[in-house]
């Protein structure tokens, strides 16, 4: 008996491919106005895989590495086991019968597709551990979990093969990429909502859009449904909701492209500056947009042009900065004194960006932990390190860590501006005796600037996917990314998590 989801599957993949035909047609006549929503359309329709570059491949296929590692680390978190057991309920009153896509860290168990690009979006971000962009967003948690939904979702027959996941992987990182370039705002460490519920959440709608092989207008009209269901307020960061914002980006992107497919229309303005209607420029006051062209009018993916953030850490990438600043400044004070003591400072001054909320004097959960400039430092000071285990509820009431903490001072210098472009962090131990030891770090080793090695990334997959997996099945997988253009069957690396 086919399920129910491969029932509907079938029904969305054969409307899809019959507007395809009436919206090609409709190209071929003209019929589209030339627009800024239009033109992203037809990007995400007319990309081919030709058109990804050796760097882009290679860089991108790093992404999904990291992406699937932090996931499959995340699954182990208190908020993944809540909303597992959640969407575990929903799926069963919505399903009848068998559901359809993996979940990371649990062999034999599946969701509806929407579900599972959910339940492991929330993996992805639940320790803050993903990667990140500039402009500021986490782009790969919002896009891979619903492709990899999608591809066990589609039938047989029609799932795409590895070059295609590939291709559809970028097509929602560069949507995410060129929307958040239209802003100068959004360079900024944000302020009034987190940026991969908004561009996640189209990203992930243009990612599935081109694995489901939907037409322009249905690719227009995908992304302008996501904008409809983007968007979450920096109020939530650091609590333990702050996670859905990017498992809904994944979750309500996909169903944006599985709406559009099925016949559901959007404004055909939703990315275009138009003063009389408030369209995708609602999120930021100074939008601009400009048309995205194809490969063969001098586009040139933004992956060729900068690389991604990889965490070394799993806190707010903003963090980085203060924890190696932090680790530099010990070293001084344990070369000067041979030791390191607590006691033996009279105050950690730190000169940060301004942000309030990352600002967290005396941070009393593991969420604010990660988004706290003071107990990164504190923390790297009194360990020598900032790892998973920092953020036990047994290290943060720790009475040394206190005793760190009352003596911080922040300084917020003019020049230090809140951009994880421009940003640097120094972390000054000033002694009894009146003298200073100051660390500074400008560029961490794993910025876009100084990105992860291989084997340094090979090292963070490997640590977090042995939390869940045994040595033999991660090696699998790093060999299936590493070939991942030439799986015939995209829905085989789904499998593997």
């Amino acid at each position: 008996m086919v399920s129910t989801t491969l029932q509907s599957a079938h029904k969305v993949f054969a409307t899809s491919r019959h507007v395809h035909k009436v919206a090609a047609k409709a190209v071929e006549k003209g019929a589209l106005e030339e627009t800024v929503t239009g033109s992203f359309a037809s990007f995400i329709h007319g990309i081919r895989p030709h058109h990804l570059s050796e760097v882009v491949r290679h860089r991108s296929k790093r992404m999904v590495l990291d992406s699937i590692g932090v996931g499959l680390l995340g699954s182990t978190s208190p908020v993944f086991e809540t909303t597992l057991r959640y969407c575990q309920v929903r799926t069963a009153e919505m399903f009848a019968s068998n559901p359809t896509s993996s979940v990371y860290g649990r062999r034999g168990l599946k969701l509806s597709p929407p579900l599972a690009a959910f339940v492991n979006g929330v993996a992805a971000h639940s320790m803050d551990f993903d990667d990140t962009w500039h402009p500021a967003t986490h782009p790969s948690g919002a896009v891979l979990p619903a492709l990899l939904a999608t591809s066990q979702m589609l039938p047989a027959a029609s799932r795409p093969s590895g070059l295609n996941f590939l291709l559809a992987f970028n097509v929602g990182i560069e949507v995410q990429g060129r929307l958040l370039g239209f802003s100068r705002e959004a360079h900024d460490i944000p302020k009034r909502f987190h940026p991969p519920s908004v561009v996640g959440t189209l990203g992930s709608a243009a990612a599935t859009a081109k694995l489901l092989s939907l037409g322009p207008a249905q690719c227009g009209h995908a992304l302008a449904i996501a904008a409809s269901l983007a968007g979450a307020p920096m109020a939530n960061a650091a609590t333990s909701a702050k996670p859905f914002h990017v498992g809904n980006a994944a979750r309500l992107g996909l169903e944006a492209a599985l709406l559009a497919a099925r016949g559901i229309e959007a404004s055909p303005l939703i990315l275009d500056d138009d003063p009389g209607c408030a369209g995708f420029g609602a999120f930021y006051g100074d939008y601009q947009p400009r048309p995205l062209t194809l490969p063969t009018d001098g586009h040139e993916f933004l992956l060729e042009k900068q690389d991604i953030a990889f965490k070394s850490y799993p806190a707010h990438l903003g963090m980085h900065w203060v924890a190696e600043a932090a680790l530099s400044a010990r070293s001084l004070l344990v070369n000067c004194s041979g030791a390191f003591s607590p006691s033996a400072i009279h105050t950690v001054l730190l000169r940060v960006p301004a942000s309030k909320y990352i600002n967290r004097p005396f941070p009393a959960s593991e969420h604010e932990a990660r988004h706290s400039y003071q107990f990164s430092a504190c923390t790297a000071l009194l360990d020598g390190q900032l790892g998973l285990s920092s953020f036990s509820e047994e290290n943060l009431c720790r009475e040394q860590l206190r005793e760190l903490l009352s003596k911080v001072v922040v300084e917020h210098p003019e020049d230090n501006v809140a951009n994880f472009d421009k940003m640097y962090a120094e972390v000054a131990v000033v002694l009894p005796n009146g003298d200073i030891l100051t660390g500074r770090c400008d560029t961490f080793h794993g910025h876009w600037r100084k990105p992860l090695g291989r084997e340094s990334l090979l090292q963070k997959f490997r640590s977090n996917a042995s939390r869940v997996l045994p040595e033999g099945h991660i090696d699998s997988i790093v060999e299936t990314v590493d070939n991942l253009e030439k799986l015939s069957d995209a829905s085989l690396l789904a499998s593997q998590l």
